[in-house]
């Protein structure tokens, strides 16, 4: 599920400079984009970008908007869900970008898309995101306290939080930032 809004995540924002600095190690993988705004932002950083998505719509619809990309995204159509690895090569991204995605099968080979030293930005729904009536029901989509962090033990956590969101009723998210270190 992504959110209609155009805007990457504050989680994102907060962390520029270090996808700035990790996207020196290759590009940003940016799965289930969605219409692309991390994408979109990542390369605004002068970061090179791959988006990936099984909705060529979705892929097709996104522009440059405002703030034209420093950096070329590539645009690629692949379901996530359907059994088969990550269509990238092992160890080639500086950068990989989740939001608002959860599919727990594929934890492994996301850390494993990562370069040493490249960084992580996971961020998407828990369990409490239920009580809001919003937002996915399928607890395959949903993240139990503290589980985000555990999906990914050989990566070093660099920043993780577990919280309400927004307005009210806001969105219960986990975020997590964390760098591969070999």
């Amino acid at each position: 599920m992504h959110p209609d809004s155009a805007s990457p995540s504050p989680f994102f924002l907060a962390f520029g400079d270090a996808i700035r600095a990790a996207g020196r190690l290759g590009p940003a993988l940016d799965l289930a984009c969605g219409r692309g705004r991390h994408a979109l932002a990542a390369a605004r950083l002068g970061v090179p970008c791959l988006a990936l998505d099984r909705d060529r719509e979705a892929l097709a619809a996104f522009g440059p908007g405002p703030g034209t990309p420093a950096a070329p995204i590539l645009r690629v159509c692949a379901d996530l869900e359907n059994g088969l690895d990550i269509p990238v090569r092992a160890g080639s991204c500086g950068v990989v970008l989740v939001f608002c995605f959860l599919h727990r099968p594929l934890a492994a080979a996301i850390a494993g898309c990562l370069r040493p030293g490249g960084l992580l930005l996971y961020e998407t729904f828990t369990v409490r995101q239920r009580a809001t009536g919003s937002g996915p029901r399928n607890p395959a989509f949903l993240l139990e306290p503290g589980e985000l962090p555990r999906l990914f033990p050989g990566l070093e956590p660099l920043a993780y939080e577990e919280g309400w969101r927004g307005a009210s009723p806001g969105r219960h998210l986990a975020s997590l930032a964390a760098r591969r270190l070999r």
